[in-house]
């Protein structure tokens, strides 16, 4: 098991955004975690990568426990995110954005890492020298994988990769996450409101509700399950 996260609590002052939910990611897999807007979908995702404090519980990464470890050593365990909005260095080049992913690395293989992320991204490789903030959506999510993936990652973060994307786009962005998954060898944890897509390259997925964990199982599964169907599948 690559992440389990057992008893989970996040806390907003007196508002529990997460109650107490437990769910594991296997290496290899794509998992995803899909729900309605407010579910606590980003505060589970930024509770597991360090960037908010968890009130009780167990987060558990390649053996490790990161329950109360700071960000920036999470990342240098090989667990990376992609955050909702990209986030990308706007006022940075494409390539400078992609050198930024590789900050706690020194090999000498960066360089070849940035090429090898061009194959994967051939549009970035165009764009290579324009600034991050210039760039369509599209690019711009294409970009945060790719400087995510600079980390080296064994669990890739997605938060709502498809977020304000056209359909075309949509549905490239996830044949990527398959690629990146099944050549790359990168087990991935997917935040998706588009539950039909999530849903159709996962392998497993977990239904969240205000706060907790309603449905689980393999992805079929939970898609062929009456009430997500009605609530999420339309």
């Amino acid at each position: 098991m690559l992440l389990n996260v057992k008893d989970l609590e996040v806390h907003y002052g007196v508002i529990k955004a997460i109650k107490g939910i437990s769910f594991s990611v296997n290496e290899g897999e794509i998992v995803a975690l899909i729900g309605a807007n407010g579910a606590g979908k980003t505060s589970t995702m930024h509770a597991i990568s360090g960037l908010l404090n968890s009130k009780s519980g167990l987060i558990e990464f390649d053996g490790k426990d990161i329950s109360k470890m700071p960000a920036h050593k999470i990342v240098g365990l090989h667990l990376a995110q992609v955050p909702e909005g990209r986030r990308v260095f706007a006022q940075l080049s494409v390539e400078t954005n992609l050198e930024m992913g590789a900050y706690l690395r020194n090999d000498n293989k960066i360089d070849a890492d940035i090429q090898h992320i061009y194959e994967l991204f051939p549009r970035l490789k165009e764009r290579r020298k324009q600034l991050a903030g210039t760039l369509s959506g599209g690019e711009q999510q294409m970009l945060a994988m790719g400087r995510a993936l600079m980390s080296k990652p064994k669990l890739l973060l997605l938060d709502e990769p498809s977020m304000g994307l056209s359909p075309i786009l949509v549905n490239e962005i996830f044949d990527i996450i398959k690629t990146v998954n099944e050549k790359e060898g990168v087990t991935v944890l997917l935040v998706e409101q588009n539950a039909s897509k999530a849903l159709q390259i996962a392998d497993k997925a977990y239904v969240l509700e205000t706060g907790n964990i309603t449905v689980s199982g393999n992805a079929k599964e939970v898609a062929n399950n009456p009430r997500v169907r009605e609530a999420y599948l339309g």
